[in-house]
């Protein structure tokens, strides 16, 4: 069968992939004709092909528990939506969409509520992730404008990174500027709180103080200017500068936590190389000063001239597939379609009349925060979520929860039948999902790919814009009756030069005749693409969007946000994505980290009382998270690190988002997701366990973590009361009848239990109980399951017959720590890539480089020794 070319459903980078489908999925595999990555991808996209069953999928409407049929659906969601706005006005109903969703679904979503309800209550879940760029763009550049590429990555001689783990939340972009720094020299400077994976292959790391990245970079154009560095030319093009100066010269740098001798070897490094990119993403954007420490960054490259030209400009770093897609068609609430300007009654006529929009909003919409606020107090009467997963993923969520329960009417449209927003909803829609949507994403850098189906949609699951041009037909609007993804895309196409012709940088209206077969053969492109200009990179000519055409320098007085006591800094792990609803289904995915942790200090585990391996209990806003401890220096005391991945489907109590404090910056309304003020205390346990089952199972018990394995699922367990009786125990746990015989071990002094369950020969469930926590080859246990019963099960151990690779290292080839070590031992691989020649390792994604060159500073000295 012919290969389809597609686009990744993660992160911003927009990675090209070719699909071929199976009998039982579909194989995937990176597109090298792609400008994005190459042919590269990364473990999640190399294990896309793992996620595509149907289990757990939502594959008919459901009101209530009832199924219905798609008419009763959507007669009811319009009827109640209607209704309600008949009888409380368009702002008491709200669209809350997600930046997965494809740019033909945003346009839909954006031009019924803004231009038919008559209220711009529509936001996404990218208001979580990259508002304060949005803010920060607009008020320098006087649009949404990335200015760069990603060549600039390979053609910098300095890369900056702020606030971003690139190694592990863009890995194939990482991969290309590692590539640079190989060939070029290009030379690497992480600012980040906490030393990640990034930091390892780092120039210099500074640690800077949570929240003084703003003060850091007023201090670099402070000294710019001391300096004599300013380009003065480039100037001419730029307003604001003087307020600015001032402003960065009365910064205090005692801000930053950094050394005088970090700051000024970082000064020296920026200011004495020309070609700089400097790189930021959640760490600055996620914080109540995100908008001023974009505009800090901005500032920095206006004022020296270091910007629109190869190899040089600032760059935010989008965390979702579509962020920017959405971006461009309106889909935040303070934003009108194409880049205009929802507060410009100019801008606001021009879309009304290309809409025919009979009832246009005239004012920004209610954010994110804001947005669930008002459905908490009822002023928002009915609400539709798409795509996105708020319970998990919004600041204070148990609050959000709290709020949707409330909603007296709630929509939900998704492709998993069970996530914490979904149990919430009045009326249930099931959506496609990646490899059946049919439309288009935006990367990063402004390119815009195609996504294409390999299958047809499962059941009765219907793409996100035909649910919303139902709704809109059957509430009796105009336009809305297109049939297929094609045509939204030529109207958005349209819409863009209307835009374009009053001033928006955003123009693809080349492509507003668009055909169907035209569409189906689209090829990746870089806007803006009309008859004017292609593609390429802006503001070199000093030419920008605000009315007098001049830039703006804004003029940014940082200050100290970080409360006192612990905080919590936030983030992603290296092999999963947002809520895990498709990452958690990939066994290879689960393998390098299956559960929500906190990466402590080991002054603070010392002071609080945290072992290894134990339990910390992490409270905030009257909620609360278990979570396993991990000992580390690599975040600073006082400062410990939680991933954000885990849902109620998942685990016990991983919900992050639920105890970090809703704090947003008052420009953009993004949220301080990134980090917020909690205690921490040691949380008591009873015992600890490690469960494998064939079959799927659901825990009952304090602290549970559970992952897809590709012969079933794990969990790792504790509780704070014993059982009476463990058998009868796992039985439950299992759901096992007397017919499955036991294999019992206890030790109860020890406090040590082993269960194994046998059916019909063959291993289908075993439970490992320990005092402690449970020591044992846990990728052995699982591989046993669904073969013959070994003697030595119980034992929990490989047999020197069966080597164990230990946890996984190098998710893309499932290469084990044990089986690194070793490589190491033999003396046969000294260095990374003699390690990824002999292994694999680090041969694909290369996200793991970091980790096996800690492995090799650990082991190859004691090979070393071992052999002399």
């Amino acid at each position: 069968m012919e290969e389809i070319r597609s686009t990744c459903p993660y992160c911003g980078v927009g990675c090209g992939v070719l699909l071929r489908a199976t009998a039982d999925g579909v194989e995937v595999r990176g597109d090298p004709d792609h400008p994005a990555n190459r042919g590269r991808l990364c473990s999640k996209g190399s294990a896309l092909g793992e996620t595509v069953g149907l289990g757990g999928r939502l594959l008919a409407p459901m009101i209530g528990d009832r199924p219905a049929s798609w008419d009763q659906a959507l007669d009811l969601v319009a009827d109640r939506f209607a209704r309600t706005i008949a009888e409380h006005g368009p702002d008491s109903v709200a669209l809350y969409v997600s930046g997965q969703c494809l740019t033909e679904d945003y346009y839909v979503a954006n031009k019924l509520m803004k231009g038919f309800v008559g209220s711009a209550n529509i936001d996404t879940n990218s208001r979580l992730c990259m508002a304060s760029a949005v803010a920060a763009h607009r008020r320098a550049f006087g649009t949404d404008t990335v200015p760069g590429q990603y060549d600039d990555f390979e053609q910098a001689d300095l890369v900056v990174l702020v606030g971003s783990n690139m190694a592990w939340c863009h890995p194939v972009l990482f991969q290309r500027l590692q590539a640079a720094r190989e060939t070029r020299g290009t030379r690497v400077v992480v600012i980040d709180p906490r030393r990640t994976a990034t930091c390892d292959s780092a120039d210099l790391h500074l640690p800077i103080a949570p929240g003084g990245d703003a003060a850091l970079f007023a201090h670099l154009l402070a000294e710019a200017d001391r300096r004599g560095l300013l380009d003065r030319d480039f100037l001419r093009h730029v307003a604001g500068a003087d307020a600015a100066l001032a402003a960065a010269h009365a910064t205090d740098r005692a801000l930053t936590g950094l050394s005088d001798a970090d700051l000024a070897a970082f000064a020296d490094l920026w200011l004495g190389t020309g070609r700089v990119v400097t790189a930021w993403s959640m760490g600055v954007n996620q914080s109540e000063t995100g908008t001023d420490t974009s505009n800090a960054i901005l500032n920095l490259h206006l004022a020296t001239g270091r910007i629109g030209r190869p190899g040089m400009g600032p760059f935010s770093l989008t965390g979702q597939p579509n962020a920017m897609g959405g971006r461009e068609v309106g889909g935040l609430a303070n934003m009108l379609a194409c880049h205009l300007n929802i507060e410009d009654a100019t801008h606001r006529a021009a879309v009304a009349r290309f809409w025919q929009a009979p009832r246009m909003a005239d004012r920004p919409g209610l954010k994110a925060v804001d947005l669930f606020r008002a459905v908490e107090e009822g002023r928002v009467k009915a609400l539709w979520i798409m795509c996105t997963n708020p319970v998990v993923s919004m600041p204070e969520a148990d609050r959000v929860a709290r709020a949707i329960q409330g909603c007296d009417f709630v929509v939900v449209s998704d492709m998993m039948a069970d996530t914490d927003t979904m149990r919430l909803a009045h009326v249930k829609l099931p959506a496609t999902g990646w490899g059946e949507k049919d439309g288009t994403v935006t990367n990063s850098e402004r390119r815009i790919s195609r996504q294409r189906p390999f299958r047809a949609a499962p059941g009765q699951a219907r793409a996100d814009w035909w649910q919303l041009a139902q709704v809109a037909r059957r509430m009796g609007f105009a336009g809305f009756d297109w049939t297929h993804p094609a045509a939204i895309f030529a109207e958005h196409a349209a819409l863009s030069g209307v835009a374009r012709r009053l001033g928006s940088d955003f123009d693809i209206s080349d492509h507003a005749g668009i055909t169907r077969t035209a569409y189906d053969a689209l090829v990746p492109f870089v806007w803006p693409a009309s008859g004017l200009r292609q593609g390429g990179r802006f503001f070199a000519d000093g030419r920008f969007h605000h009315p007098d055409g001049r830039a703006r320098m804004v003029a940014v007085v940082p200050r100290a946000t970080a409360p006192a006591g612990m905080v919590l800094n936030t983030g992603r792990v290296r092999d999963h994505w947002h809520t895990m609803s498709r990452t958690g289904l990939a066994p290879r995915l689960n393998q390098h980290l299956a559960e929500p942790y906190l990466e402590v200090n080991p002054r603070d585990a010392r002071r609080l009382g945290l072992d290894p391996d134990g339990l910390a209990q992490v409270a905030g806003q009257g909620s609360r998270a278990l979570l396993r401890v991990l000992i580390s220096d690599r975040v600073a005391p006082g400062h410990p690190f939680a991933p954000i991945h885990w849902t109620g489907e998942t685990a016990a109590q991983g919900r992050v988002g639920a105890v970090i404090r809703t704090a947003t910056d008052p420009v953009s309304g993004q949220p301080a997701l990134k980090s917020g003020p909690v205690t921490v205390a040691p949380f008591a346990v009873a015992w600890f366990g490690y469960a494998v089952s064939a079959r799927p199972f659901r825990p009952d018990c304090a602290y549970w973590a559970t992952a897809a394995h590709a012969n079933g699922m794990t969990a790792e367990l504790a509780g704070d009361t014993l059982p009476p009786d463990w058998e009868s125990q796992a039985r439950a746990l299992f759901g096992l009848g007397d017919g499955a015989e036991a294999q019992v071990f206890a030790d109860p002094r020890r406090g040590r239990v082993r269960l194994a369950f046998i059916e019909d020969g063959a291993l289908v469930a075993a439970l490992f109980v320990d005092r402690q926590p449970v020591a044992l080859s846990r990728a052995h246990v699982a591989a046993l399951l669904g073969q013959a019963a070994s003697p030595v099960l119980l034992s929990g151990r490989a047999g020197a017959d069966r080597p164990d690779p230990g946890p996984t290292v190098c998710a893309c080839f499932s290469v084990g720590i044990n089986t690194i070590v070793a490589a190491i031992a033999s003396g046969q691989c000294p260095t990374v890539a003699a390690l990824g020649a002999s292994l694999r390792a680090g041969t694909n994604c290369g996200a793991c480089r970091p980790e096996l060159a800690a492995l090799l500073s650990c082991h190859a000295p004691l090979a070393k020794e071992a052999a002399e």
